[in-house]
Parts: C-alpha cells; structure tokens; sequence
C-alpha cells in the first residue's frame, strides 16, 4: 500500500472510530456484559443456557470468563445473540491513526537528532539549536519511511 493510500485509509478509519471515543463511557459493568444484560431483561442462568444449548453451569463458566476477561469472541457472539443483541467488536486508538503516526516519527527522528548532535558536540561541531522544528520535519520528510517506524519498541 503506498504511501497516500495508507494516509487516506487512516483519515478514513479515524473518522469511523471517532464516535467510540471517549472510551470510557464503554467500560464493561462489574459482572460483564452479559450478566449485566441477562439481570436487566430477567432472564436466568437457566434460561439463558437453554437459549445457548448449554448446561446452566456453562453460562456461570462463560459470566465468569467473560469478567475476568478471558473469554473467546464466538462464544461472546453466542451469548450477544442469544440475548439477542450485537457484539460490537473495535480496536480504538488512543489518538488519531495519523497522529500515532505522526507522533512515532517525530520520536525517531528526535533520537536520532540527538545521535548526531551528541557525535557534532563531541567534535566540537555544534549547530545552531534555531530551527530544531525543521531539522526535524525535513529529517522525517526525508530519512523517515511508514514502514520503518514499527521494528523497534522504544
């Protein structure tokens, strides 16, 4: 995928995402969202399970994986239908698509910025610290590629 193909695809999942934020307002309820909602519509354990053609002790397991967040997709799907609701399923960032980008170039190319005007000092080579701002643009526009910017993990 090219360079302006990735950016539009970004911008295009940003705006998709943006209604999810802030991600607070969908933190699960104590119990899960699936007890949560069976408790709302006064269902019981045992009716749920005849719903899901399970034993009544596999709906206490699934509640209880579900809290403790180890349970599987297919059977959170399970259970939304058989309370007959939609598993929304999304990753959502912490910023902007474009600005984790954004961001994680500018951190490389402030440490390796800082490489070289570490090794210019200690030739006794320093620059003028004034356009620190463009250095750095021009360092990403020019040195930076998309690709790159994940293979380490600082």
């Amino acid at each position: 995928m090219k360079t302006g193909t990735r950016h539009r695809a970004r911008e295009r999942l940003d705006d998709r995402l943006q209604w999810l934020k802030p991600v607070a307002r969908f933190h699960a309820p104590p119990k899960g969202w699936v007890r949560a909602i069976r408790d709302a519509l006064g269902m019981t354990g045992v009716q749920l399970a005849r719903r899901l053609a399970v034993r009544p002790q596999s709906v206490e397991t699934l509640e209880q994986s579900e809290e403790s967040g180890s349970i599987q997709l297919k059977t959170l799907r399970r259970a939304a239908e058989a309370l007959d609701c939609t598993l929304v399923y999304a990753l959502v960032p912490n910023d902007t698509l474009e600005g984790a980008v954004r961001g994680r170039a500018r951190k490389i190319a402030m440490r390796e910025l800082g490489r070289v005007a570490h090794t210019m000092r200690l030739e006794a080579q320093e620059t003028a610290d004034g356009n620190t701002e463009e250095r750095i643009e021009a360092y990403i526009r020019d040195n930076v590629k998309e690709r790159d910017l994940w293979n380490d993990r600082d």
